[in-house]
């Protein structure tokens, strides 16, 4: 029997994301189901202007944190025999002219060498742009429909990163391969395999897949990307946004309980086979990137996670390796006066003051431990 904890009985966690949003973010609301039952808390606001907090059952968009939920309905479809992990990506996907060394795997673990559509940063500081997504031509674009090929091709169009397997290098271009193959050898809709395989068998209810539908159900926070353009600063709500040009590399819908529930199944094994799963905790050496998720060593031992987020919205989720201790948050941004790279080094900074807490402290200190709740 899982138990609610109130503020008052994880005081260091409300302290925590009171200091996430004392660093710049609108609001944030915080799951964590550990030894001690479970506990969900907010904090910030909820819509800019209002007093109320976001709600801890709140949906919100959760970014690349998608790419586990597609890794693993590939996977899935590997363990029924439907899909060769080490296939050509080819075989399945003929009419892109997929170079025949790229792999189902090198598509999920991001060692294709396939261009990012949203465009590239390389080493030496340059940039090669993909499709927009920021300033005023991504709000102008604000309810335009992508459709999967067409970001498929964009990246097909410009020169490979390096040659298939060589290396590693994260690209959305890999997700959204990833939808296109399950959508060609199921059949079926991506949205229809992910209920088939995830959402319906562990009751995700409170999680959608969008496609190009720029809504997201209530109860929910709101989400704001604050920009500059011909010399003004301006904040955009960017609740109702289509965000079909990320696809399944990153547009889904959740909550704090669904992201705990699925990852936790995940994690002691509930959605696939030890083998498989075993092959998607195996990280590549560069960033430690297993197949849709990341393999982190902490003072606390092995944590496996994947975070997510662009403008407006940031997603964190957690776990140990048996899935009993997991951490799930959605993050939102207002209209603090923070460029990209101060919105990126804030979420960072939330993201490890939050795992240094529920994951590397072990027990808490007997001052701050609360009494046991009432079964």
């Amino acid at each position: 029997m899982s138990i609610t904890l109130t503020d008052q009985d994880r005081p260091e966690l409300q302290k925590g994301i009171e200091e996430i949003v004392a660093s710049g973010f609108a609001g944030v609301q915080l799951r964590v189901n550990d030894e001690r039952g479970e506990w969900a808390g907010s904090a910030g606001v909820r819509k800019l202007g209002e007093g109320a907090k976001p709600p801890t059952d709140g949906r919100f968009r959760i970014g690349s944190t998608t790419k586990t939920f597609t890794a693993t309905v590939v996977l899935q479809l590997v363990a029924e025999d439907r899909i060769g992990l080490d296939s050509p990506a080819d075989d399945y996907l003929p009419r892109f002219g997929l170079d025949r060394r790229i792999t189902v795997r090198m598509l999920l673990q991001h060692t294709s060498g396939l261009f990012n559509y949203t465009g590239e940063y390389y080493d030496d500081g340059t940039v090669a742009p993909g499709i927009p997504w920021q300033g005023q031509e991504y709000v102008d674009n604000q309810f335009h429909t992508y459709r999967p090929e067409e970001l498929v091709r964009l990246g097909l169009s410009k020169p490979a990163r390096f040659e298939p397997g060589a290396d590693w290098s994260y690209s959305n271009t890999n997700y959204v391969l990833a939808r296109l193959l399950v959508e060609d050898v199921t059949g079926r809709s991506f949205a229809e395999e992910m209920q088939r395989l995830i959402l319906q068998p562990l009751g995700l209810s409170g999680t959608v897949v969008p496609d190009a539908s720029p809504e997201i159900p209530e109860p929910h926070a709101h989400g704001y990307y604050r920009y500059e353009h011909e010399g003004q600063w301006k904040v955009v709500d960017v609740t109702r946004f289509n965000v079909s040009w990320v696809s399944a590399a990153g547009d889904m819908i959740s909550t704090t309980k669904d992201l705990h529930t699925f990852f936790s199944a995940l994690m002691s094994g509930k959605l696939l086979p030890d083998s498989l799963l075993a092959e998607m905790r195996t990280p590549h050496p560069k960033l430690g990137y297993g197949l849709g998720l990341f393999v982190e060593e902490t003072d606390g031992g092995t944590v496996l996670h994947h975070n997510g987020g662009f403008w407006g919205w940031g997603a964190l989720m957690y776990s140990t390796p048996d899935g009993s201790k997991t951490l799930a948050a959605s993050l939102t941004t207002g209209d603090a006066e923070l460029d990209f790279a101060a919105t990126a080094e804030a979420f960072q900074k939330a993201q490890q003051r939050l795992v240094k807490e529920v994951f590397c402290s072990g027990q808490a200190e007997p001052a701050h431990k609360a009494a046991e709740p009432a079964q």
